[in-house]
């Protein structure tokens, strides 16, 4: 049986995609931590990989045997992604458009956001590939709303009066409903201290409790609300379930990629951008579809 080697610059949402590939295809795989021995080996494997130069001695990365596909997603993997491609004659596969990197490997999935070129490696994917497992979590006693809550990140910050009046808006519209909501590990203590305030029927303050209930209310609600700051959580509220996604917008001075992303899914029907009204939305993405494209 083939085997994956996922390449891991430790952020979670870029690892989450590597192995959501690895799940649809049914494949065993295995993670290592990979990073450049400094800045300036960085800086040099945009020129090697530009001159078509391949060597191992830019980063680090420990493992001990060979694999058939190699991962990568992330700045910090791509090049280390075409070395350990070509030197173990294994197919090389990036989660996101590698940006500043050639686009010589096997397969690409980059997001429309990104407005990839066209050719024959690149597979156009909606949003990022998410793999989603309940875990039972979290169980509605009744017809019930999700909401999932982030945090400020290098282009949004979160107003906890802006928040506010959105919660207290939510929670008017859907008057009689079960309300179950949870932040994340980018929220403030302001603003858990205002979602606390709610005492909503089920509250996960990932602050005090780090577990991770989102694939639970795409399992039991009837819409998910979620804030626009991750498109990790939205990928994934989009690629499963039924529940009707509602995205809160945040304020941005600029143009980027979380307004680009989150319109285009407004515009295709897979969710809803809250505007003071409420529109019910669930056009889900079929990501194992999007997998079998990956050449064997």
């Amino acid at each position: 049986m083939r085997e994956v080697l996922i390449l891991s610059d430790r952020r979670m949402g870029h690892v989450n995609q590597s192995i959501a590939l690895a799940k649809y295809l049914n494949i065993p795989y295995e993670i290592a931590e990979v990073q450049f021995k400094n800045k300036l080996c960085k800086v040099l494997s945009y020129a090697f990989d530009k001159i078509g130069i391949r060597t191992s001695a830019l980063f680090q990365l420990k493992i001990s045997k060979n694999y058939q596909i190699v991962i990568g997603t992330g700045s910090t993997t791509y090049y280390a992604a075409k070395v350990l491609a070509k030197k173990m004659q294994a197919k090389s596969i990036t989660m996101m458009l590698p940006k500043g990197y050639g686009l010589e490997f096997d397969t690409i999935f980059a997001q429309s956001h990104d407005n990839p070129p066209r050719q024959k490696n690149i597979i156009e994917i909606p949003a990022n590939f998410a793999y989603v497992e309940p875990e039972g979590i979290y169980r509605a006693s009744k017809k019930s709303i999700g909401i999932v809550i982030g945090g400020d990140n290098k282009i949004f910050k979160m107003s906890v009066e802006d928040l506010k009046k959105q919660l207290d808006f939510i929670k008017e519209y859907y008057e009689g409903y079960e309300f179950a909501i949870t932040t994340s590990p980018r929220t403030s203590d302001e603003v858990e201290k205002l979602v606390s305030s709610y005492h909503f029927n089920y509250e996960v303050i990932f602050s005090k409790n780090a577990i991770n209930p989102i694939a639970d209310f795409l399992e039991e609600c009837e819409s998910v609300i979620i804030t626009g700051d991750s498109t990790s959580m939205v990928s994934e509220a989009i690629s499963y379930g039924e529940a009707n996604v509602i995205v809160l917008p945040l304020e941005s001075t600029q143009d980027n990629k979380f307004v680009r992303f989150i319109d285009f899914l407004d515009k295709e029907g897979y969710l809803h951008i809250f505007d003071g009204t409420i529109k019910n939305k669930n056009k889900k993405i079929n990501f194992a579809s999007y997998a079998q494209k990956v050449k064997s």
